[in-house]
């Protein structure tokens, strides 16, 4: 049994940016990640051509901005250098391959006790580890585990069917019939991505979306520093539906809500276009309604439409797996495995339980949660020594 003053669990950009905090105000720490490096999400599970959807000064993690040559919206490998030097500046020492298996706040004690599988032994001989300690930072995020719908027929479905966390590009596909379902973010920028590898691409929109570029997003970010979130959203409609036109006959609905609203009370972020909507208007990229049912490699959409792909990748989000392993705790934690409390108090739980990264805000409410976090566990630290 090893004992500490905090355990973080997960060393994505959450748990890193925590614990470059508490070291920052020497609190001793320790990182448990069940991948084999640090900023699995970025590293192991996304696309080439991702890049960070918000301008680098709303994207850094705290006490460490982009370097000045880094370009405005920073590509995959940049964001990855990025983690690199953030972690070897701030002494960041996760370890790896360790399994949460079960935590349980021990009242007695007043502790956190975590039991984790060892996964780095070279003998196939799975060890348990036990760590205990007084504060408990939950930083496994909002996007640990991928989701894929429970789809009558896919499981008999004849050709390949991925999440979008294993699209890396569209290469093999090539020539290929391909379907992406779910029009976020990574759907149509996976679809944009196909069409450009020659793939005959279609995606799936099903609910309303908005839809902007970076610079709108840009500007929008800039103007909420002034200006209440209902002028950005009439702003932004305004300068968004002059650059597009009317998207409802391409299949594509806009919400009756704004987009920055969406954000700040749902957590659903506007589409950032990369080209796709060109795409969709010139016919090269084809918008099809909800999925019915699958039978063999027919697809049956909800208009009575049957079409036949060879692949289907669904962007359709992520989970929190939380439950699988947080025993108890339900006054901080729901049965989804997401913070009870809403934003902004949503980053402190009892008994010493923290999280960081569940604020939907992305990398700007990850630093927030981290600062936040680490400067309440010092208060409470130092106030117990004195």
């Amino acid at each position: 049994m090893e004992e500490t003053m905090v355990v973080i669990v997960g060393a994505g950009p959450a748990g890193l940016a925590t614990s470059a905090c508490l070291n920052r105000l020497s609190i001793p720490n320790i990182v448990l990640e069940r991948e084999d490096c640090y900023g699995s999400l970025w590293k192991k599970r996304s696309y080439d051509r991702l890049k960070l959807h918000l301008a680098k000064q709303f994207c850094h993690l705290p006490y460490m901005d982009f370097p000045p040559n880094a370009p405005t919206y920073v590509p995959k490998k940049g964001f990855i250098d990025y983690l690199d030097n953030y972690v070897s500046h701030f002494g960041i020492t996760p370890r790896y391959l360790r399994s949460v298996e079960s935590v349980i706040y021990d009242s007695d004690a007043e502790k956190w006790q975590i039991v984790v599988k060892n996964m780095t032994t070279t003998d196939n001989v799975i060890e348990t580890e036990v760590y205990t300690s007084r504060f408990l930072v939950v930083a496994s995020g909002e996007n640990s585990q991928g989701t894929i719908p429970d789809i009558d027929g896919l499981d008999s479905y004849g050709g390949e069917y991925i999440h979008s966390n294993q699209y890396e590009n569209g290469r093999k596909f090539r020539g290929k019939d391909v379907l992406v379902v779910g029009c976020g973010n990574s759907g149509m920028e996976i679809a944009y991505d196909l069409w450009n590898w020659g793939a005959n691409t279609s995606i799936v929109v099903r609910n309303p979306v908005h839809v902007l570029t970076k610079e709108m997003v840009k500007m929008a970010m800039i103007m909420s520093q002034y200006l209440p979130c209902k002028a950005v959203d009439k702003i932004t409609v305004a300068i968004s539906r002059l650059k597009y036109g009317k998207l409802t006959k391409y299949g594509i609905r806009m919400p009756t809500k704004g987009p920055f609203h969406l954000k700040e009370t749902t957590g659903r972020s506007p589409v950032i276009d990369v080209g796709t909507i060109s795409k969709i208007k010139s016919g090269e990229i084809k918008v099809l309604p909800g999925m019915e049912y699958i039978k063999d490699n027919e697809v049956v959409f909800t208009n009575g439409a049957t079409v036949q792909f060879d692949a289907i990748v669904f962007a359709t989000g992520y989970k929190s797996t939380v439950r699988n392993w947080l025993k108890g705790s339900y006054e901080s934690f729901d049965e989804k495995g997401m913070p009870k409390k809403s934003f902004p108090y949503h980053w402190k739980g009892g008994n010493g339980i923290y999280n960081a990264g569940f604020s939907r805000r992305g990398l700007q409410g990850i630093s927030s949660d981290a600062q936040n976090i680490a400067n309440d566990i010092y208060t409470k630290h130092t106030a117990a020594l004195s």
